[in-house]
């Protein structure tokens, strides 16, 4: 007898224990009191917050410094702040919610900013999201399963109904952020040479380029809602003082279309080499318009390839039909007959 056999053995004596000792759900029960003990012992590790090197320098530097005069404590302002922080809500989870790894922060930061969610919270609720979903729909799954599973029990059906919906709850939220961003980013691509023209006009009419990106934000607003956003927060930002290149730049991170990127290196240059920005408005915009009609074209090209598919699905088997069904009956009539 093999090690594996021993280890075998020693399971299905502790599943026939578990079945005499709590009936046919005893295995799943101990696997849920399991999953809760473990839950209950990396809880203290997992809110434990490591100490803040900056506390520690702070103590170092108050050790080791002379005790000054006591000076006259100056009122503060407990009323007015410049910056509100709350603690409350999701906030105070956030050490716990968003990941700790910095690239990984700033990943799933971007992607949510590109699919058009920018509050502060946007990272602690996507993954509150992940944990609540996934957790809720497996108890529903697991309470659907002890509601409809019978007499008999059916492993198989155990991890199709609670596991799958589990799954679906904790991958779902990432399938929505994913989605959105592509919807986001093909309206941009669809609407930006539409906006090129418009800025076009705009520039040769002799508004400045600040100006024009304003004055295009308000006239695509009902066509095209996410550009006409992204040049509103364009020209706020550049109102506000900020530099162009900087603004124009984070524009492009927000986007992520190469279409946008593009653009915004045509402006950096044509500002830093001192060139017409209506000429190089005009040249670029010719350029999209051809992409635009070279997409147009691609995808029609790539339309009979995808209606293969569907022809030979739901139009040869009702023409083989058509075409030798009566030539089959025919042949069994007299099959019969003889």
């Amino acid at each position: 007898m093999t090690w594996t056999d021993i280890v075998f053995g020693r399971l299905q004596g502790a599943y026939d224990f578990l079945e005499a000792a709590f009936g046919p759900l005893g295995p799943l029960y101990a696997s849920v009191a399991a999953f809760l003990l473990m839950v209950a012992l990396a809880a203290p590790l997992a809110l434990r917050r490591p100490p803040d090197p900056l506390d520690r320098l702070n103590e170092e530097g108050g050790a080791g410094r002379q005790p000054e005069q006591p000076v006259e404590k100056v009122p503060q302002n407990n009323g007015l702040k410049l910056r509100a922080e709350s603690n409350t809500g999701l906030a105070s989870l956030a050490p716990y919610l968003e990941p700790q790894d910095q690239k990984q922060f700033s990943e799933i930061r971007l992607k949510l900013t590109r699919a058009g969610y920018r509050s502060r919270s946007a990272v602690s609720s996507f993954y509150f999201l992940r944990v609540a979903l996934g957790l809720g729909l497996l108890g529903v799954g697991l309470i659907f399963y002890l509601v409809t599973k019978g007499e008999q029990q059916d492993i198989m059906k155990m991890v199709m109904t609670v596991g799958f919906p589990g799954l679906i709850g904790y991958y779902g939220p990432d399938y929505w952020v994913t989605r959105r961003l592509q919807e986001r980013q093909e309206e941009i691509t669809t609407a930006f040479p539409d906006a090129l023209d418009l800025m076009l006009v705009c520039v040769e009419a002799g508004q400045s380029l600040d100006q024009a990106i304003l004055r295009v934000a308000t006239e695509i607003r009902v066509g095209y809602p996410v550009l006409a956003e992204e040049f509103e927060i364009v020209a706020n930002e550049i109102r506000a003082g900020k530099d162009r290149v900087t603004v124009l730049r984070d524009m492009a991170e927000r986007c992520g279309v190469n279409d946008v990127s593009s653009f915004v290196t045509v402006l950096i240059q044509s500002a830093s080499f001192g060139t017409s920005i209506a000429s190089a408005l005009r040249v670029y915009g010719s350029e999209m318009r051809d992409k635009r009609v070279m997409r147009a074209e691609e995808k029609a090209n790539t339309l009979p390839t995808k209606m293969t598919l569907g022809t030979m699905l739901f139009t040869v088997p009702p023409l083989l039909i058509i075409l030798v069904g009566p030539s089959m009956y025919e042949i069994s009539q007299s099959l019969g007959g003889g």
